[in-house]
């Protein structure tokens, strides 16, 4: 039986009283010193202990320094949720060099896009993940890759270096086995170098490239840990992918702080996520709500115990508020949370407590997280503070009121890699950054999020806010995902096109969902187009929110609208 989180809760403090800044890989090394056999990456084939990370970090250390690669240099990594992921990153702080993950479901122009905008000095990928070959897409990059580099298209880019899945390998190509080398010497410690660049979701447009400190994200996973009320221990699975903030900052470094381990998957799907979480005695579960429906449905046809879980969280995107009933009926008596965050605050700053009633988990997204030694009194001991303000005068707004969200705190990035213009316009004159989140304040600093400034849109001249028509379609019990964007109209200006992904053996009609809002909503905000798509199909962030953009981009081709 699980202790309960005050008494988990309790322990870290005990361990952790005072903050110490470091960098991440001296926090790994600790943890190593202190249980050196304990596991830290758990997979179907194998386990690696904590000082089989640490040994593995230092010796790709020593290869990457033999490269050339030294402080302040950037080595991008396009790597699935491998051990070597974990290994490398810790690896490339030890250099005091600046990590830039990779989005492994690129392709060839958008990762060219990040190689150069990043200045990659290094690239470790794999050399191919599912249909993606992308040895193929550095052939059409940068020919002869294997032995000039980036040439003249990546000019900074120096090296590749493969992890070759199973085949042989290409003559000349340098792979990682080649480049594991003696420990380097020690950097100093400085825990407000910049340790990675991770590039945004881009739901709105092109990604821009998140500049984070170790102390950020040291600061941020150990108040995971803490709020989550990790115990001595703990075990996470997930498959969100670790060069996302989610996985990364929620599940890799969160463990290191109580001496647990990482379960990772290198892609969902509903039935193995259940099964490691049984076989491999997890504790907790990283999801966002697109996961937690297909658990669900899974659990409905093949119910099955989960003794050891303790935890789900699911966030990252807007909820079915009648999600919450669903996994207490399915998972059992587990402690669930939802949040909110972002790249630019390193992740999830507001969560609920647990233990908190059910309404704030249907009604909120969380409330700003304490953040106990790692807190700052400035900001009443969190890491973030938001505020809401009217977008268009500036005026901050009292609680209740919806407007933009904006943030402040030791944990909010101080800008966007190599685009001064992008970082001048997110932050305001006094200090805060534009989340570009509309959303509103409650009582005792919880927040609810409200939609996206970019996403509403004006029908006749009236504004509309997606998330109240999605709310209406996703209250539909043949309903999994509802999202409405915008298209043009000759008359209205823009009208609403709803994008619907439906249950499993669901026979909803597109008349059928026009009704149900005619019934709940104004007219003006009543969608004139009903679609449905299948979830493969729907265009995704790495923390699973729809890229809306891109769906207006496809209603507009597929109703033959002349945009």
């Amino acid at each position: 039986m699980a202790r309960m989180f005050r008494d988990r809760h309790a322990d870290i403090l005990k361990r952790h009283p005072v903050w110490r800044p470091r960098m991440l890989h001296e926090i790994l090394d600790e943890t190593a010193a202190e249980s050196p056999d304990r596991p830290f990456i758990i997979t179907d084939a194998v386990t690696y202990t904590y000082a089989d990370v640490a040994e593995r970090s230092k010796q790709a250390a020593g290869g990457l320094a033999a490269l050339g690669v030294a402080q302040g240099d950037h080595v991008a990594l396009l790597m699935a949720n491998h051990p070597d992921f974990v290994w490398i990153k810790y690896a490339i702080s030890r250099l005091g060099a600046v990590c830039v993950p990779v989005n492994f479901l690129n392709r060839r122009d958008e990762l060219a896009y990040v190689l150069a905008q990043s200045d990659a000095k290094v690239l470790i990928t794999m050399d191919r993940f599912r249909d993606l070959d992308y040895l193929g897409m550095l052939d059409d990059i940068a020919p002869g890759w294997e032995s000039a580099g980036g040439g003249d298209a990546l000019p900074r880019l120096s090296h590749v270096v493969v992890r070759p899945d199973a085949g042989a390998v290409r003559d000349g190509v340098r792979t990682l086995a080649d480049v594991y080398g003696d420990a380097p010497a020690s950097v100093n410690s400085d825990a407000e170098l910049v340790s990675d660049i991770i590039y945004t979701s881009g739901t709105t447009g092109q990604p821009k490239g998140v500049m984070m400190t170790h102390d950020m994200l040291a600061r941020a996973s150990f108040t995971s840990a803490l709020t989550r009320g990790f115990d001595d221990g703990w075990r996470v699975t997930f498959s969100l992918p670790m060069y996302h903030v989610y996985g990364y900052v929620e599940g890799m470094l969160t463990a290191p702080w109580v001496g647990g381990a990482i379960i990772p998957q290198t892609a969902f799907d509903p039935a193995e996520t259940v099964r490691a979480i049984v076989e491999h005695k997890a504790h907790d579960v990283l999801l966002v709500p697109t996961m937690t429906l297909a658990i669900l449905e899974h659990l409905k046809a093949s119910p099955t115990e989960m003794p050891d879980l303790v935890a789900v969280i699911s966030s990252g995107q807007r909820s079915p508020k009648g999600i919450w009933d669903e996994i207490r009926a399915r998972f059992g008596d587990v402690e669930l949370t939802t949040g909110y965050g972002m790249s630019e605050v390193t992740a999830t700053m507001a969560l609920t407590r647990v233990g908190d009633p059910d309404d704030k988990l249907r009604e909120t997204n969380g409330r700003m997280r304490d953040a106990g030694p790692a807190g700052s009194e400035d900001l009443r001991g969190k890491l973030v503070l938001y505020r809401v303000v009217d977008p268009q005068t500036g005026t901050v707004l009292p609680d209740g009121e919806t407007g933009e969200l904006q943030a402040r705190g030791l944990c909010v990035t101080q800008g966007y890699y190599n685009k001064p213009k992008e970082t001048e316009e997110l932050y305001t004159a006094d200090g805060w950054i534009h989340t570009g989140d509309l959303g509103h304040l409650v009582e005792d600093d919880y927040l609810v999020l409200d939609g996206r400034l970019k996403e509403s849109y004006r029908c006749g001249g009236e504004q509309v806010m997606p998330t109240e028509i999605e709310d209406v379609l996703t209250a539909h019990p043949d309903v999994m995902q509802a999202h409405v964007v915008p298209v043009p109209d000759a008359r209205m200006g823009e009208v609403g096109v709803a994008y619907i992904v439906a249950r499993n053996g669901a026979a909803v009609t597109e008349d059928e969902l026009v009704e149900r809002c005619k019934n709940s909503l104004a007219r003006f905000k009543v969608p004139k187009h009903v679609l449905f798509i299948h979830q493969a199909d729907l265009p995704v962030t790495p923390s699973g929110r729809a890229r809306k953009f891109l769906l207006s981009d496809r209603a507009i081709r597929e109703l033959e609208i002349d945009a």
